[in-house]
């Protein structure tokens, strides 16, 4: 078996999802390319929305940084490219330090949104995004 480093995080990263949001009701489906511009779709309740997978590790700080960008490589060098949001209803985030997976909505926020999952040392409340209320898709 070939290995891909990259390639394999997001793997886990989409099957953590899967597992996490099956447990959470939806009807998981794939798309048959890898060139969609989103990895799942989910059904519950009459209502299908697009996912797009992320893996991330924790900052030094605590923090999840996810930028609303991805990157490939190509002959010509590295190509890094905004996602548009406009195919995306959901990001799935997972996390292997947490072994947990957290949800938003990408439309919600400019380009980029960082989750806290240990406390600040400074005790800092305001302007803070907690990890774990993103942890149900909305």
């Amino acid at each position: 078996m070939i290995y891909h480093h990259t390639k394999s995080k997001g793997d886990l990263g989409v099957l953590k999802a899967k597992l996490d949001l099956y447990l959470q009701g939806f009807l998981i489906l794939s798309p048959e390319t890898e060139h969609a511009p989103f990895d799942l779709v989910i059904y519950k309740d009459g209502v299908f929305k697009s996912v797009q997978v992320k893996y991330r590790n924790l900052n030094r700080n605590g923090v999840l940084q996810i930028p609303f960008r991805s990157s490939y490589s190509t002959s010509k060098g590295v190509i890094t490219k905004m996602v548009d949001k406009a195919n995306i209803d959901i990001y799935a985030v997972y996390c292997p330090q947490t072994d947990s997976c957290y949800y938003f909505d990408p439309k919600h926020f400019n380009r980029c949104i960082s989750l806290r999952v240990k406390t600040s040392l400074n005790n800092q409340q305001q302007g803070i995004r907690l990890a774990d209320d993103f942890k149900k898709v909305p």
